[in-house]
């Protein structure tokens, strides 16, 4: 098939490698002609895969319209920030639509899926999430994924089109679950990051952990998704690996707070985006509006909006009233 990935960063990159691995024909697109030409000529994306050698058969694209020409799906790994910014100069496009972007747009309460079904409405709008951390998928190391779509008929073209000995595709009609637990994740991994730059311990996280999930399937129903799909691999299994790894790009966010860093500091000395930070705001506001209990995303947002003080942040989570695990 032919695939336009749009969105050259780390994930759109290691990505776009695995479908050339796959056997199709592949156009990576970034909005930088001159990263284009470099990353065609080194076959290297230094800035976000550093020595990740890319595929021979990789073709690459700044101009948008010329990149989704006559492909049959398009997999869209731009920041949920310009994700609606990004499909809009594309809004004839009638293939597969595959969001590959884990957030929740704060104006509209709107997954990235979402998005897609309003801005190109002749798409058939999907997504992929799970446990993801795309320099491990891009060095082959063995992992599992999920393809949700509310047709389990197109849920199964795209797990055949990701597919891959070291790359399993598992399927679902639960989009919008699956799409809400990768989103909420990267709000607790701030949290288990923060965690971390404290000092904190395993015991703390594993609570940290299992606290979440509830909370993530309790606003996850609310909004309409399968209790279940939160204890699969777009839901606890991708909370695990983004809370617990070293690699997680939220929870290093996390970590610099902790230990002290301004939020403005940190977003204005890194290049990749934590995307926890945004989704933060949008899961206040989603949570507050279905009138949905959500401790964590609440104190993670009064850390990362209102300037809460981590250590009281912590306090005042452990100070809640007795109740019984739900």
């Amino acid at each position: 098939m032919k695939v336009t990935v749009i969105g050259a960063g780390a994930w759109g990159t290691a990505l776009a490698n695995l479908l050339c691995q796959n056997g199709h024909s592949v156009i990576l697109w970034g909005n930088e002609p001159e990263v284009m030409l470099e990353a065609a000529k080194t076959r290297r994306n230094e800035r976000f895969l550093p020595g990740i050698e890319l595929s021979p058969t990789l073709n690459f694209e700044s101009d948008i319209t010329k990149a989704v020409a006559g492909v049959g799906c398009i997999v869209i790994a731009a920041p949920s920030k310009f994700f609606r910014s990004v499909i809009s100069k594309i809004p004839q496009y009638d293939g597969i639509a595959v969001s590959v972007t884990k957030g929740i747009e704060f104006e509209t309460g709107l997954t990235m899926s979402g998005i897609v079904q309003a801005v190109l409405p002749k798409a058939a709008a999907a997504a992929l999430s799970g446990p993801s951390l795309a320099m491990e998928v891009a060095k082959g190391i063995p992992g599992a994924i999920v393809a949700a779509h509310a047709d389990l008929n197109v849920a199964r073209q795209v797990q055949v089109l990701f597919h891959h000995p070291k790359f399993r595709v598992y399927t679902s009609s639960d989009v919008l679950g699956v799409e809400l637990g990768g989103a909420l994740k990267n709000v607790v991994a701030v949290a288990a990051g923060i965690g971390d730059g404290l000092g904190f311990g395993d015991n703390s996280k594993a609570a940290l952990v299992t606290r979440a999930i509830a909370e993530i399937r309790r606003l996850g129903v609310a909004c309409g998704a399968s209790a279940e799909t939160f204890s699969g691999l777009s839901g606890l299994g991708d909370l695990t690996v983004t809370c617990f790894s070293k690699l997680s790009r939220n929870r290093g966010f996390g970590e610099r707070i902790g230990r002290g860093e301004k939020v403005e500091q940190i977003l204005a000395s890194t290049i990749t985006v934590a995307e926890g930070y945004p989704t933060a705001r949008a899961a206040y506001q989603l949570a507050r509006k279905l009138q949905v209990t959500t401790p964590i995303i609440d104190e993670v947002h009064a850390m990362l909006y209102e300037q809460k003080d981590v250590r009281q942040a912590v306090m005042d989570l452990m100070a809640r009233e007795m109740k019984g695990e739900d």
